[in-house]
């Protein structure tokens, strides 16, 4: 099964590092089980594939779960001294993998590794009934790594290691499609080095800059550089903390998560009215804009499909660049510490990022440090 993450790729862009998509993002968590709960019923997703004891892995178990071309796969350790456990316990429930899907994962590795690439695990090949999978792992900020999964030769439900495996409940799909970009959170200072490590080690292209000027308020402010491979199918945005009177939402998750890492994953939609309303009928939390936002945002962006009145009920978010606009809106952070979260988006021709929405999105994160004593 092939499930990747992707857009219509550039045809005119020569890509130096063939990426397929992206094949799955795996979190460590502390409970499993209980994660895969939470993500099936609030945010559809149905539960494919699973690995435990009743499997063989008698050191820690994973879920995975699909919406789409979306696979989240959520594993916990049984023992304290377990590398996955001691994530946990560092960072909290968070992404440890970004696997990228590629042709030849040994020919990616080797090429990674020859630019400069630091290796988190050699090429292995794990095969089962269903054929053989070919994967590699290299390092990027933080404790996050890089996996490159080749599994052209492989037709099971997930990986070898793992069984098919449905949830006990039917689940209503909110319209998820695939993953827009993922965004990192790097220190202060380390924005730059990352960048370079993608354009050199990876063959992406600088996509676009913000700076504090374009991303700030009265009291703080960050900076941020997309980048995004040669076909378009992967977008990183890495941010870092700048200067400002108060803390950051970049420092306050650098503090709480104990170091760099994934601040979001943006999902997209088809339908984001309905996929709003229907996240919020199952209890997700998003961030709060005043009703005042769109007293003028239609002087900023123009004619829109929607109504602007259903907009506002749900307090999405609207921008647009010179292809056309865009819908967005954020959820508050998905575990008690304040680090990873969701943004939702729907394209409407809009190739950008909503920067038009950065200070009223920035001000609304402000509000929930300040409720929760860290800005």
């Amino acid at each position: 099964m092939q499930v990747a993450t992707q857009i219509q790729p550039n045809e005119s862009i020569q890509d130096t590092f063939p990426i397929l998509g992206t094949d799955h993002i795996e979190f460590y968590v502390g409970n499993a089980k209980q994660a895969a709960h939470f993500y099936q019923n609030a945010f559809g997703f149905e539960m494919v594939a699973y690995k435990g004891p009743e499997t063989g892995s008698r050191d820690l178990c994973s879920y995975v779960l699909q919406q789409d071309k979306i696979r989240f796969v959520l594993t916990s350790a049984f023992r304290p001294d377990h590398e996955i456990s001691k994530h946990v316990n560092l960072h909290g429930d968070g992404v440890k993998v970004l696997a990228l899907w590629v042709d030849d994962a040994k020919k990616s590795f080797h090429l990674a590794v020859e630019k400069g690439a630091e290796i988190a695990f050699e090429p292995q090949t794990f095969k089962d009934e269903f054929g053989e999978v070919v994967m590699a792992s290299i390092k990027t900020y933080g404790d996050t790594i890089h996996t490159l999964v080749e599994r052209k030769n492989y037709n099971g439900p997930f990986l070898p290691g793992y069984v098919a495996k449905s949830g006990l409940k039917h689940v209503i799909t909110t319209g998820l499609k695939y993953v827009d970009h993922c965004v990192g959170n790097v220190e202060l200072g380390k924005m730059n080095k990352w960048v370079q490590f993608y354009q050199e080690v990876l063959g992406f292209k600088l996509l676009i800059t913000f700076d504090d000027k374009d991303i700030s308020t009265k009291y703080t402010a960050l900076m941020s550089k997309v980048v995004s491979n040669g076909n378009g199918y992967i977008k990183f945005p890495i941010n870092e903390p700048a200067q400002g009177l108060k803390k950051s939402q970049i420092d306050e998750y650098l503090e709480f998560y104990n170091g760099a890492g994934v601040q979001h994953i943006a999902i997209a939609t088809d339908n984001i009215l309905q996929t709003v309303g229907m996240l919020r009928e199952n209890g997700i939390d998003f961030l709060y804009v005043p009703e005042i936002y769109y007293d003028d945002v239609m002087d900023r962006v123009g004619h829109i499909d929607e109504n602007l009145e259903d907009l506002k009920k749900l307090n999405i978010l609207i921008d647009r660049d010179e292809d056309g606009y865009l819908l967005q809106i954020f959820t508050k952070p998905l575990q008690d510490r304040p680090t990873v979260f969701f943004e939702i988006i729907q394209r409407k021709g809009a190739k950008s990022f909503g920067k038009g929405n950065f200070k009223a999105l920035f001000e609304a994160i402000e509000r929930e440090q300040e409720i929760r004593g860290n800005l």
